[in-house]
Protein backbone atom coordinates (compact mmCIF):
# COMPACT_ATOMS: atom_id res chain seq x y z
CA UNK A 1 0.00 0.00 0.00
CA UNK A 2 2.70 2.64 0.67
CA UNK A 3 4.57 1.67 -2.87
CA UNK A 4 0.98 2.56 -4.53
CA UNK A 5 0.44 5.79 -2.06
CA UNK A 6 3.95 6.62 -3.58
CA UNK A 7 3.79 5.66 -7.12
CA UNK A 8 0.29 8.22 -6.87
CA UNK A 9 2.46 11.18 -5.56
CA UNK A 10 2.87 14.31 -7.15
CA UNK A 11 6.59 14.38 -6.92
CA UNK A 12 6.04 10.92 -8.31
CA UNK A 13 4.25 12.08 -11.29
CA UNK A 14 6.11 14.82 -12.01
CA UNK A 15 9.48 12.34 -12.67
CA UNK A 16 7.68 10.27 -14.57
CA UNK A 17 6.84 13.57 -16.72
CA UNK A 18 10.72 14.29 -16.49
CA UNK A 19 12.16 11.11 -17.06
CA UNK A 20 9.62 10.95 -19.99
CA UNK A 21 9.93 13.97 -21.82
CA UNK A 22 14.17 13.33 -21.47
CA UNK A 23 13.37 10.43 -22.95
CA UNK A 24 11.19 11.49 -26.00
CA UNK A 25 13.87 14.02 -26.57
CA UNK A 26 16.62 10.85 -26.43
CA UNK A 27 14.77 9.34 -29.67
CA UNK A 28 14.26 12.29 -31.66
CA UNK A 29 17.67 12.76 -31.32
CA UNK A 30 18.73 9.44 -31.92
CA UNK A 31 16.26 9.85 -35.13
CA UNK A 32 18.19 13.24 -36.03
CA UNK A 33 21.60 11.29 -35.85
CA UNK A 34 20.53 8.73 -38.25
CA UNK A 35 18.97 11.35 -40.66
CA UNK A 36 23.07 13.07 -40.48
CA UNK A 37 24.54 9.50 -40.56
CA UNK A 38 26.15 10.17 -37.69
CA UNK A 39 26.24 8.54 -33.73
CA UNK A 40 23.75 10.33 -31.62
CA UNK A 41 26.62 10.74 -28.95
CA UNK A 42 27.62 14.41 -29.45
CA UNK A 43 23.68 14.97 -29.46
CA UNK A 44 23.20 13.64 -26.54
CA UNK A 45 26.05 15.71 -24.45
CA UNK A 46 24.80 18.77 -26.08
CA UNK A 47 21.44 18.24 -24.93
CA UNK A 48 22.87 17.51 -21.19
CA UNK A 49 24.77 20.25 -21.25
CA UNK A 50 21.03 22.36 -21.85
CA UNK A 51 19.48 20.63 -18.99
CA UNK A 52 21.44 20.58 -16.74
CA UNK A 53 22.90 22.96 -13.79
CA UNK A 54 23.13 26.24 -15.58
CA UNK A 55 21.67 25.22 -18.60
CA UNK A 56 18.73 26.61 -20.67
CA UNK A 57 16.17 24.27 -18.52
CA UNK A 58 16.95 22.74 -14.97
CA UNK A 59 15.04 19.36 -14.40
CA UNK A 60 14.14 18.37 -10.58
CA UNK A 61 14.84 14.33 -11.51
CA UNK A 62 16.91 12.57 -8.48
CA UNK A 63 20.35 12.82 -9.30
CA UNK A 64 20.63 9.11 -7.75
CA UNK A 65 18.44 7.40 -9.74
CA UNK A 66 19.84 8.84 -13.08
CA UNK A 67 23.46 8.33 -11.78
CA UNK A 68 23.15 4.64 -11.11
CA UNK A 69 21.18 4.54 -14.41
CA UNK A 70 24.22 6.16 -15.71
CA UNK A 71 26.60 3.84 -14.61
CA UNK A 72 24.45 0.52 -15.89
CA UNK A 73 24.98 2.49 -19.34
CA UNK A 74 28.89 2.19 -18.95
CA UNK A 75 28.79 -1.37 -18.02
CA UNK A 76 26.50 -2.47 -20.39
CA UNK A 77 28.36 -0.61 -23.41
CA UNK A 78 31.23 -3.04 -22.18
CA UNK A 79 29.92 -5.85 -21.46
CA UNK A 80 28.53 -6.19 -25.28
CA UNK A 81 32.18 -4.91 -26.06
CA UNK A 82 33.00 -8.11 -24.78
CA UNK A 83 30.37 -9.73 -26.65
CA UNK A 84 32.07 -8.40 -30.41
CA UNK A 85 35.63 -10.03 -28.90
CA UNK A 86 36.61 -13.60 -28.39
CA UNK A 87 38.94 -15.49 -26.06
CA UNK A 88 41.18 -15.79 -29.01
CA UNK A 89 41.52 -12.85 -30.09
CA UNK A 90 41.93 -11.27 -26.53
CA UNK A 91 44.90 -14.39 -25.84
CA UNK A 92 46.58 -12.71 -29.27
CA UNK A 93 45.78 -9.36 -28.23
CA UNK A 94 47.28 -9.73 -24.92
CA UNK A 95 50.80 -11.02 -26.73
CA UNK A 96 50.77 -8.49 -28.97
CA UNK A 97 49.59 -5.36 -27.34
CA UNK A 98 52.56 -4.44 -25.36
CA UNK A 99 53.98 -2.18 -27.56
CA UNK A 100 51.16 -0.70 -28.74
CA UNK A 101 50.02 0.13 -25.24
CA UNK A 102 53.10 1.64 -24.64
CA UNK A 103 53.19 3.91 -27.07
CA UNK A 104 49.70 4.37 -26.51
CA UNK A 105 50.29 5.66 -22.85
CA UNK A 106 53.65 7.69 -23.88
CA UNK A 107 52.20 9.59 -26.56
CA UNK A 108 48.91 10.75 -24.87
CA UNK A 109 49.71 10.79 -21.10
CA UNK A 110 52.94 12.78 -21.72
CA UNK A 111 50.80 15.94 -22.77
CA UNK A 112 48.61 16.22 -20.36
CA UNK A 113 51.08 15.76 -17.53
CA UNK A 114 53.33 18.33 -19.56
CA UNK A 115 49.80 20.89 -19.41
CA UNK A 116 49.59 20.23 -15.95
CA UNK A 117 53.18 21.27 -14.85
CA UNK A 118 52.48 24.07 -17.63
CA UNK A 119 49.35 25.60 -15.53
CA UNK A 120 51.56 25.16 -12.79
CA UNK A 121 49.49 22.08 -10.83
CA UNK A 122 51.50 20.27 -8.17
CA UNK A 123 52.74 16.84 -9.51
CA UNK A 124 50.24 14.49 -8.48
CA UNK A 125 47.66 16.89 -9.79
CA UNK A 126 49.62 16.58 -12.91
CA UNK A 127 49.78 12.42 -13.47
CA UNK A 128 45.99 12.84 -13.16
CA UNK A 129 45.59 14.91 -16.15
CA UNK A 130 48.20 12.68 -18.11
CA UNK A 131 45.73 9.61 -17.15
CA UNK A 132 42.71 11.88 -18.01
CA UNK A 133 44.38 13.09 -21.64
CA UNK A 134 45.54 8.58 -22.09
CA UNK A 135 42.36 6.30 -22.30
CA UNK A 136 39.89 6.65 -24.51
CA UNK A 137 36.25 6.42 -23.93
CA UNK A 138 35.31 2.59 -24.17
CA UNK A 139 31.72 3.47 -24.18
CA UNK A 140 32.20 6.45 -26.75
CA UNK A 141 34.15 4.14 -29.02
CA UNK A 142 32.26 0.59 -28.34
CA UNK A 143 28.65 3.10 -29.52
CA UNK A 144 30.73 4.35 -32.47
CA UNK A 145 31.95 1.09 -33.77
CA UNK A 146 27.91 -0.06 -33.19
CA UNK A 147 27.03 2.83 -34.86
CA UNK A 148 29.22 3.22 -37.88
CA UNK A 149 28.63 -0.82 -38.49
CA UNK A 150 32.52 -1.26 -37.76
CA UNK A 151 32.91 -4.23 -35.54
CA UNK A 152 34.66 -6.40 -38.73
CA UNK A 153 36.61 -3.85 -40.19
CA UNK A 154 39.72 -4.88 -40.69
CA UNK A 155 41.48 -2.49 -37.95
CA UNK A 156 38.51 -3.06 -35.34
CA UNK A 157 40.89 -5.82 -33.59
CA UNK A 158 43.78 -2.93 -32.68
CA UNK A 159 41.27 -0.59 -31.61
CA UNK A 160 39.73 -3.14 -29.20
CA UNK A 161 42.77 -4.60 -28.00
CA UNK A 162 44.14 -0.87 -27.13
CA UNK A 163 40.73 -0.20 -25.19
CA UNK A 164 41.66 -3.46 -23.34
CA UNK A 165 45.38 -2.83 -22.59
CA UNK A 166 43.85 1.06 -20.93
CA UNK A 167 41.48 -0.71 -19.24
CA UNK A 168 43.48 -3.68 -17.86
CA UNK A 169 45.82 -0.59 -16.80
CA UNK A 170 43.59 1.10 -15.11
CA UNK A 171 43.38 -1.38 -12.69
CA UNK A 172 47.16 -0.71 -11.47
CA UNK A 173 46.69 3.54 -11.96
CA UNK A 174 43.66 4.06 -10.27
CA UNK A 175 45.02 2.07 -7.02
CA UNK A 176 48.32 3.92 -6.71
CA UNK A 177 47.03 7.76 -7.29
CA UNK A 178 43.83 6.82 -5.20
CA UNK A 179 46.74 6.03 -2.32
CA UNK A 180 49.17 8.92 -3.07
CA UNK A 181 46.33 10.96 -2.96
CA UNK A 182 44.99 9.89 0.51
CA UNK A 183 48.99 10.02 1.38
CA UNK A 184 49.08 6.33 2.03
CA UNK A 185 52.47 4.16 2.62
CA UNK A 186 54.68 2.92 0.27
CA UNK A 187 53.37 -0.90 1.56
CA UNK A 188 49.43 0.62 1.56
CA UNK A 189 49.90 1.53 -1.84
CA UNK A 190 51.89 -2.04 -3.18
CA UNK A 191 48.61 -3.57 -0.74
CA UNK A 192 45.93 -1.56 -2.84
CA UNK A 193 47.98 -2.15 -6.35
CA UNK A 194 48.12 -6.10 -5.17
CA UNK A 195 44.67 -6.52 -4.54
CA UNK A 196 43.35 -4.83 -8.04
CA UNK A 197 45.73 -7.20 -10.14
CA UNK A 198 44.85 -10.16 -8.27
CA UNK A 199 40.96 -9.38 -9.07
CA UNK A 200 41.48 -8.80 -12.54
CA UNK A 201 43.52 -11.92 -13.20
CA UNK A 202 40.78 -13.94 -11.36
CA UNK A 203 38.09 -12.55 -13.76
CA UNK A 204 40.08 -12.52 -17.02
CA UNK A 205 40.96 -16.21 -16.47
CA UNK A 206 37.85 -17.10 -15.44
CA UNK A 207 36.27 -16.04 -18.42
CA UNK A 208 39.36 -17.38 -20.16
CA UNK A 209 38.87 -21.00 -19.00
CA UNK A 210 35.34 -21.22 -18.05
CA UNK A 211 33.77 -18.88 -20.17
CA UNK A 212 32.07 -22.35 -21.91
CA UNK A 213 30.72 -23.70 -19.14
CA UNK A 214 29.18 -20.40 -18.24
CA UNK A 215 27.66 -19.83 -21.66
CA UNK A 216 25.96 -23.85 -21.68
CA UNK A 217 24.86 -23.03 -18.41
CA UNK A 218 22.44 -19.62 -19.55
CA UNK A 219 21.85 -21.18 -22.97
CA UNK A 220 18.98 -23.03 -21.89
CA UNK A 221 15.18 -21.23 -21.22
CA UNK A 222 13.42 -18.57 -22.38
CA UNK A 223 14.74 -15.14 -23.88
CA UNK A 224 13.22 -13.68 -20.79
CA UNK A 225 15.33 -15.96 -18.26
CA UNK A 226 18.49 -15.16 -20.45
CA UNK A 227 18.37 -11.78 -20.34
CA UNK A 228 17.68 -11.54 -16.92
CA UNK A 229 20.58 -13.80 -16.24
CA UNK A 230 22.65 -11.92 -18.53
CA UNK A 231 22.21 -8.54 -16.95
CA UNK A 232 22.05 -10.18 -13.17
CA UNK A 233 25.63 -11.73 -13.79
CA UNK A 234 27.12 -8.62 -15.70
CA UNK A 235 26.09 -5.99 -12.37
CA UNK A 236 26.85 -8.84 -9.99
CA UNK A 237 30.67 -9.33 -11.16
CA UNK A 238 30.67 -5.57 -11.89
CA UNK A 239 29.65 -4.64 -8.08
CA UNK A 240 32.28 -7.03 -7.22
CA UNK A 241 35.15 -5.77 -8.57
CA UNK A 242 34.05 -1.94 -7.84
CA UNK A 243 34.16 -2.93 -4.29
CA UNK A 244 37.33 -4.35 -4.78
CA UNK A 245 38.54 -1.24 -6.33
CA UNK A 246 39.05 -2.53 -9.86
CA UNK A 247 36.70 -0.99 -12.13
CA UNK A 248 33.26 -2.06 -12.43
CA UNK A 249 33.95 -1.70 -16.76
CA UNK A 250 36.60 -4.35 -16.55
CA UNK A 251 34.45 -6.52 -15.09
CA UNK A 252 31.50 -6.28 -17.53
CA UNK A 253 33.75 -6.54 -20.13
CA UNK A 254 34.72 -9.81 -19.22
CA UNK A 255 32.09 -11.27 -18.65
CA UNK A 256 30.90 -10.37 -22.04
CA UNK A 257 34.13 -11.79 -23.02
CA UNK A 258 33.62 -15.36 -21.61
CA UNK A 259 30.13 -15.84 -23.28
CA UNK A 260 30.44 -17.24 -26.84
CA UNK A 261 28.17 -19.93 -29.14
CA UNK A 262 24.39 -19.68 -28.69
CA UNK A 263 24.79 -17.98 -25.81
CA UNK A 264 26.49 -14.92 -27.49
CA UNK A 265 24.02 -14.50 -30.09
CA UNK A 266 21.24 -14.77 -28.20
CA UNK A 267 22.56 -12.11 -25.52
CA UNK A 268 23.19 -9.28 -28.32
CA UNK A 269 19.88 -9.75 -29.50
CA UNK A 270 18.50 -9.38 -26.22
CA UNK A 271 20.81 -7.03 -24.87
CA UNK A 272 21.03 -4.17 -27.29
CA UNK A 273 17.94 -2.44 -27.35
CA UNK A 274 18.86 -2.26 -23.02
CA UNK A 275 22.03 -1.28 -23.78
CA UNK A 276 20.78 1.59 -26.01
CA UNK A 277 18.51 3.33 -23.62
CA UNK A 278 20.87 2.95 -20.55
CA UNK A 279 23.90 4.23 -22.46
CA UNK A 280 21.90 7.18 -23.69
CA UNK A 281 21.25 8.43 -20.61
CA UNK A 282 24.88 7.97 -19.51
CA UNK A 283 25.88 10.08 -22.21
CA UNK A 284 23.11 12.72 -21.14
CA UNK A 285 24.07 12.44 -17.20
CA UNK A 286 27.74 12.99 -17.95
CA UNK A 287 27.23 16.69 -19.62
CA UNK A 288 24.09 16.89 -17.26
CA UNK A 289 26.26 17.67 -14.36
CA UNK A 290 28.80 20.16 -16.07
CA UNK A 291 27.95 23.75 -15.43
CA UNK A 292 28.50 25.63 -18.94
CA UNK A 293 29.29 28.99 -16.63
CA UNK A 294 32.62 27.45 -15.09
CA UNK A 295 33.44 25.25 -18.41
CA UNK A 296 33.60 28.66 -20.46
CA UNK A 297 36.96 29.23 -18.22
CA UNK A 298 38.69 26.22 -18.97
CA UNK A 299 37.27 25.63 -22.44
CA UNK A 300 40.11 27.52 -24.22
CA UNK A 301 43.07 25.29 -22.70
CA UNK A 302 40.42 22.24 -22.79
CA UNK A 303 40.00 23.04 -26.30
CA UNK A 304 43.95 22.71 -26.96
CA UNK A 305 44.82 19.98 -25.16
CA UNK A 306 41.83 18.09 -27.20
CA UNK A 307 43.34 18.89 -30.77
CA UNK A 308 47.00 17.86 -29.13
CA UNK A 309 45.87 14.89 -28.25
CA UNK A 310 43.51 14.20 -31.03
CA UNK A 311 46.58 14.22 -33.34
CA UNK A 312 48.55 11.76 -30.43
CA UNK A 313 45.80 9.62 -31.10
CA UNK A 314 45.49 9.01 -34.32
CA UNK A 315 49.16 8.01 -34.32
CA UNK A 316 48.66 5.96 -31.68
CA UNK A 317 45.96 4.27 -34.06
CA UNK A 318 47.89 4.50 -37.13
CA UNK A 319 50.53 2.35 -35.31
CA UNK A 320 48.19 -0.30 -33.87
CA UNK A 321 45.92 -0.34 -37.11
CA UNK A 322 49.19 -0.73 -39.14
CA UNK A 323 50.67 -3.95 -36.51
CA UNK A 324 47.45 -6.01 -37.73
CA UNK A 325 47.51 -4.83 -41.49
CA UNK A 326 45.06 -2.47 -42.16
CA UNK A 327 45.56 0.03 -45.05
CA UNK A 328 45.95 3.40 -45.07
CA UNK A 329 42.06 4.18 -44.66
CA UNK A 330 41.81 2.11 -41.71
CA UNK A 331 44.69 3.20 -39.92
CA UNK A 332 43.05 7.00 -40.04
CA UNK A 333 40.14 5.41 -38.97
CA UNK A 334 41.80 3.79 -36.09
CA UNK A 335 43.04 6.87 -35.23
CA UNK A 336 39.95 8.69 -35.25
CA UNK A 337 37.79 6.42 -33.58
CA UNK A 338 39.74 6.71 -30.42
CA UNK A 339 39.89 10.32 -29.74
CA UNK A 340 37.07 10.36 -27.52
CA UNK A 341 37.95 10.48 -23.52
CA UNK A 342 35.05 9.54 -21.12
CA UNK A 343 33.66 7.30 -18.61
CA UNK A 344 37.92 6.39 -17.14
CA UNK A 345 38.78 10.54 -17.64
CA UNK A 346 35.77 11.74 -15.31
CA UNK A 347 36.67 8.99 -12.69
CA UNK A 348 40.42 9.90 -12.28
CA UNK A 349 39.50 13.82 -11.98
CA UNK A 350 36.89 12.81 -9.38
CA UNK A 351 39.92 11.38 -7.45
CA UNK A 352 41.56 14.60 -7.29
CA UNK A 353 38.76 16.66 -6.30
CA UNK A 354 40.27 17.22 -2.70
CA UNK A 355 43.58 18.40 -4.26
CA UNK A 356 44.62 22.09 -4.04
CA UNK A 357 44.26 22.20 -7.86
CA UNK A 358 41.44 19.75 -7.94
CA UNK A 359 38.54 22.54 -9.28
CA UNK A 360 40.89 23.11 -12.04
CA UNK A 361 41.54 19.58 -12.46
CA UNK A 362 37.91 18.80 -12.90
CA UNK A 363 36.59 22.14 -15.01
CA UNK A 364 39.58 21.18 -17.31
CA UNK A 365 38.65 17.89 -17.68
CA UNK A 366 34.84 18.51 -18.03
CA UNK A 367 35.82 20.61 -21.18
CA UNK A 368 38.34 18.41 -22.21
CA UNK A 369 35.90 15.27 -22.40
CA UNK A 370 32.87 17.12 -23.55
CA UNK A 371 35.29 18.44 -26.62
CA UNK A 372 36.98 14.68 -27.68
CA UNK A 373 33.62 12.87 -27.08
CA UNK A 374 32.34 15.49 -29.59
CA UNK A 375 35.00 15.63 -31.55
CA UNK A 376 35.90 11.70 -31.95
CA UNK A 377 32.56 10.28 -33.29
CA UNK A 378 32.56 13.10 -36.13
CA UNK A 379 36.18 12.77 -37.17
CA UNK A 380 35.49 8.60 -37.21
CA UNK A 381 32.77 9.53 -39.61
CA UNK A 382 34.15 11.40 -41.94
CA UNK A 383 37.72 9.74 -41.60
CA UNK A 384 36.66 8.13 -45.08
CA UNK A 385 36.55 11.32 -47.00
CA UNK A 386 39.74 12.24 -45.72
CA UNK A 387 42.40 12.14 -49.02
CA UNK A 388 45.66 10.42 -48.74
CA UNK A 389 48.65 10.25 -50.74
CA UNK A 390 48.86 7.53 -52.94
CA UNK A 391 51.68 5.56 -52.93
CA UNK A 392 53.88 6.28 -56.59
CA UNK A 393 54.34 2.53 -57.65
CA UNK A 394 57.88 2.11 -59.13
CA UNK A 395 58.03 1.97 -62.68
CA UNK A 396 60.94 0.52 -64.70
CA UNK A 397 63.49 3.10 -65.74
CA UNK A 398 63.56 2.88 -70.06
CA UNK A 399 66.89 1.37 -71.31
Amino acid sequence: MPILIAAGSSEAALAFIEIGAVVLGLAILARLAGRLGITAVPLYLIAGLALGEGGLVQLDVTEDFISVIAEIGVLLLLFTLGLEYSDVELRSGLRSGALPGIVDMLLNGLPGVAAGLLLGWSPLAAVLLGGATWVSSSGVVSKVLSDLHRLGFRETPAILNLLVIEDLAMAVYLPVVAALIVGGTVIATMTSVAIALVVVTVILLSALFYGRKLSDLLIGGSDESLLLAVFGVTLLVAGIAQQLEVSGAIGAFLVGLALSGQAEKRAIQLITPLRDLFAAIFFLFFSFQVDPAKLLDALLPAFGLAVVTAFTKMLTGWFAAKRVGAAQKGRLRAGATLIARGEFSIVIAALGAGLVDGPELGALVAGYVLVTAIMGPLAAKYADKVKLPSRKKNRPVPA
